[in-house]
């Protein structure tokens, strides 16, 4: 049994500050930890539901048909929400959400491959209808595009000596499993390294993760498409569970809420951005959540409104 733990569960869903008759989305279905609470706000209102993992939606339509049927599933992924969502004839939304993280039961499941711990063969699709998986990175990518991938997905010091090392033993034969990259990930760290807190392929697997699913350029031009779907008073609400997506969340709420002003030109300002911020700072789990469930303990959730 594979259970999922929503991270800011009742949180995120109160940020979203939810009309009873209006139109919401949730970008990252996951198990329907949100979903279903979404849902169980609606009235006459609606629920889109993304996920391009078809497991994921089976695990969700338990949930949200104990509650209601006022809602679509999308198998999808969220990069396509403009155009997902006109096929449903919905070009205006009242709120988003995104939970970034990957799925308790996508680490969980074995043969997916996403998790460090566990032996499996080298997959991390979260569509498995692509043909691009870890293998295919670990095993066919220059040593100069693993080391960038690995420095920049990741930022991992280590990237050109595991790319090395990655590169060194699939000479040999092919890398096939997690385990095999894992000890290979530790034969390239110093001991001082491996002696220290925290997982050695931690940084690796994200990173390869990352480039698997393109999860950052699918995000950046996702979010940026949501804001532009919102109606006045929507709100977005995003949880993230790293520092490269904060960065880009963080980047783009500031210039959204934020007139540009010159510098050294002095100017009255009249006009008011068209967004306002909801969290000035990042939100954060508390000690109690982070207790109960270990993988809300990188998590960071903003907000942001439409007032215009």
């Amino acid at each position: 049994m594979y259970v999922h733990k929503s991270v800011l569960l009742k949180e995120a869903v109160e940020l979203l500050n939810i009309k009873p008759s209006g139109i919401y989305v949730d970008a990252t279905t996951g198990g329907g930890g949100h979903s279903s609470l979404i849902l169980s706000k609606l009235t006459t209102g609606h629920l889109y539901c993304f996920d391009q993992d078809e497991y994921a939606f089976l695990k969700a339509k338990e949930k949200l048909d104990s509650i209601g049927q006022n809602y679509t599933f999308i198998p999808s992924n969220f990069v396509n929400l403009k155009e997902e969502l006109a096929k449903c004839g919905v070009d205006h939304i009242d709120g988003i959400l995104y939970d970034l993280g990957v799925s308790s039961f996508q680490l969980d499941i074995q043969e997916r491959g996403f998790s460090y711990k566990l032996d499996a063969p080298l997959d991390m699709r979260m569509n498995q209808r692509q043909d691009l998986s870890a293998y295919t990175i670990v095993n066919q990518y220059s040593f100069e595009d693993i080391s960038q991938l690995l420095f920049r997905y990741g930022e991992e010091p280590f990237a050109k000596a595991i790319a090395r090392k990655i590169e060194e033993k699939r000479k040999e034969a092919p890398i096939r499993t997690t385990l095999e990259l894992v000890e290979i990930i530790r034969s390239a760290l110093p001991a001082k390294v491996l002696r220290s807190k925290g997982h050695p392929a931690k940084q690796t697997f994200q990173a390869l993760r990352i480039a698997v699913n393109d999860e950052l350029r699918v995000f950046e031009k996702s979010i940026l498409d949501a804001l532009e779907l919102l109606n006045k008073n929507g709100r977005a609400v995003v949880i993230t569970f790293h520092s490269l997506e904060d960065r880009i969340c963080k980047m783009i709420f500031k210039e959204k809420s934020t007139i540009q002003i010159p510098k050294g030109i002095p100017m009255i300002i009249k006009d008011q951005p068209d967004f306002e911020l909801i969290t000035k700072k990042p939100f954060l789990p508390s000690e109690e959540e982070i207790e109960f469930n270990n993988r809300a303990h990188s998590a960071k959730m903003r907000c942001i409104e439409k007032t215009k």
